[in-house]
């Protein structure tokens, strides 16, 4: 940021351990060289780039409608002669040429482009062709007005025995922040949960070692700190911080510049196996995590230009954004976050508090593959969150009919292949709502359940192999499948646990169940093919987990209205300050108010 004008969406550059898929940020052609280690782009004549992917186009019509009318600009720092093009791209539109001229640069060079009429979405990117040698070291997306306010933001980190990547991601926002210009307006907390870091603290970031309630609780702890140190914004944010360090320059701009004073902004996710695609950019809940743009291809200018001028119009019922990268206003914030201790934590809280979600282009974050993961213990966490956001948040209010779709889905997903495990953890779930909220406050370390769930998991453990077996997915044709269907693949057959295929699945195809329709046993293999788990047809595990399921539907039906009291009731109470203040021990700040209710945790009153 300079006296003349403010740098809003500064340079992403290819960056190893974030992505190094160059397409997702420009595409070059012809004689031009790039730098992993230090960015920028090196031309011979006749080389040309352009700067339209994913990381590095200006969303010009979400810009317009987030922050206003301000003047935007393109700045340039380099040296040579080019032609530069910058380009104007509109949803059912030929493009427009906004500029078409040689430039000469030899240092910093600023382009105001004015006079730019769009209606709703819209889309700037430019190019650049050289016509002698060259090189371009940096460059941004800038704007001559003030700052409406100037956010003191505060990065949440929450950390759990991960001390090496948690010390990586210290180091690279220490070294990001003594460059950045807005040093003095962005610290970072460490919620460290497992007490195990030996960081030294500085002026930069601050380690609070912190009571282990999961990630409900180590964000809880990121929130409160923040408060108390007089933060305007916090950005909750991963412990590998797997996203580029300029996207928190990005996100601070975007909080500054905002006409809504309600403005949060949530990170998309990159699939952390192939980064050219997204995982989810936001995502709604209804009955359901339901990931937006999910397999995205980053590398296709249309798609991500489609993605865009979409996500230039408000935020869809039910969004969310996950806290992998999440930053928000402290004061709009009237509930903490639930004590689910992980999984559901990021749902409930934003769709309890006022926020005007969105999300950024370029921010997002990559992620480990969710392939491998799905577990017992991950069912239990989806099944119990999903429900206690429908029995808990009047807006997620819904008839009881449509609640035992829900239920029916998880039970398909789990009996249809054979995961009786899961299929007791998605019970086990169901019961331990039943108990209602205090449950929750009295098992915010789930340190209990974990241990329950992990005796309870018989079949679904991966175990390692030096040399799995080839994969033998299932081929039934579209009538069977369909018989097999209305048998819950032969769980309603005489005798069924005596024929069928033995198959072997590969991890990403768990969801698919045209894979195993027909199959007696089946063998699921990791995406790094060095481990497996094997779950085999049983008719005795069915009828006790379906029997017990159809127990527990019944007595959540006849409960149905007095949960929903009881739930939002309790609500308030279990998401305010002094509920996590007490739960982490936080004697210091005993006396402060609490600010957000004054229900009893048992009544409700």
């Amino acid at each position: 940021m300079t006296s003349m004008f403010s740098c809003i969406q500064p340079a992403l550059w290819p960056e190893s351990g974030i992505s190094t898929e160059i397409s997702t940020y420009f595409k070059i052609s012809g004689p031009v060289g790039t730098s992993l280690s230090k960015g920028g782009l090196t031309f011979a004549p006749g080389g040309s780039v352009e700067v339209d992917g994913y990381f590095n186009l200006f969303n010009l019509g979400k810009w317009r409608n987030l922050c206003g009318l301000d003047p935007i600009g393109l700045w340039l720092k380099g040296k040579g002669r080019f032609q530069l093009t910058v380009w104007l791209a509109q949803p059912g539109r030929s493009w427009e040429r906004t500029f078409d001229e040689i430039v000469i640069l030899d240092g910093e060079f600023s382009l105001p482009l004015e006079g730019i009429e769009i209606q709703g979405s819209g889309i700037l990117f430019f190019g650049l062709t050289a016509l002698a040698e060259g090189e371009i070291s940096d460059f941004g997306w800038i704007t001559t007005a003030p700052p409406r306010r100037r956010p003191d933001l505060i990065i949440s980190v929450t950390t759990f025995k991960r001390e090496e990547a948690v010390a990586v991601t210290i180091d690279r926002f220490r070294r990001f922040r003594a460059a950045s210009p807005l040093r003095d307006h962005i610290r970072m907390f460490v919620a460290d949960n497992g007490q195990s870091l030996t960081v030294e603290p500085d002026e930069a970031v601050t380690i609070f070692p912190n009571a282990n309630l999961g990630g409900a609780g180590g964000f809880s702890r990121g929130l409160l700190e923040a408060r108390k140190a007089g933060a305007t914004h916090c950005l909750f944010m991963d412990d590998d911080a797997s996203t580029h360090m300029e996207a928190i320059t990005r996100t601070w701009m975007c909080l500054a510049y905002a006409l809504d004073p309600r403005t949060a902004v949530a990170g998309g996710m990159l699939n952390g196996d192939y980064r050219w695609q997204l995982w989810e950019n936001g995502a709604i809940f209804d009955r359901g995590c339901k990931p937006l743009y999910f397999g995205c291809d980053l590398r296709d200018r249309q798609a991500v230009f489609n993605m865009e001028f979409e996500t230039t119009a408000p935020a869809p019922s039910g969004f969310y954004g996950g806290w992998w990268f999440f930053a928000f206003p402290v004061d709009k914030v009237q509930h903490m976050p639930f004590p689910f201790f992980v999984r559901g934590d990021d749902v409930s809280f934003s769709l309890v508090n006022d926020l005007r979600i969105v999300t950024l282009p370029g921010v997002a974050s990559a992620q480990e593959s969710f392939i491998d993961k799905a577990s017992p213990q991950t069912w239990y966490l989806d099944m119990r969150s999903h429900l206690a956001h429908h029995l808990s948040l009047p807006q997620k209010s819904i008839s009881w009919g449509k609640l035992q779709r829900m239920f029916f889905n998880f039970y398909l997903r789990t009996v249809l292949r054979y995961h009786y495990d899961s299929l007791s953890a998605v019970n086990l779930a169901i019961e331990d709502v039943l108990r209602g909220p205090q449950f929750f406050a009295e098992h915010a370390d789930m340190a209990q359940r974990r241990r329950d769930l992990k005796e309870m998991t018989r079949t679904e453990i991966w175990t390692p192999l030096s040399f799995p077996p080839r994969p033998r997915h299932g081929r039934a044709s579209r009538p069977l499948r369909a018989l097999l269907l209305m048998t819950l693949n032969g769980h309603l057959l005489p005798f069924a646990d005596l024929f069928g295929s033995d198959l072997v699945v590969e991890a990403w195809a768990r969801e698919d169940f045209r894979q195993v329709y027909g199959a007696r046993q089946i063998t699921y293999v990791n995406r790094q093919r060095n481990s497996t788990y094997m779950v085999r047809r049983s008719r005795r595990r069915f009828w006790q987990e379906s029997l017990r399921l159809l127990k527990n539907s019944f007595k959540l039906r006849r409960a149905y209205r007095r949960l929903q009291d009881e739930w939002q009731g309790n609500y308030p109470a279990l998401t305010s300050d002094r509920f996590w203040q007490e739960k982490l021990k936080l004697s210091a700040e005993a006396d402060r108010p609490l600010e957000n209710s004054g229900l009893d945790l048992e009544t409700g009153t």
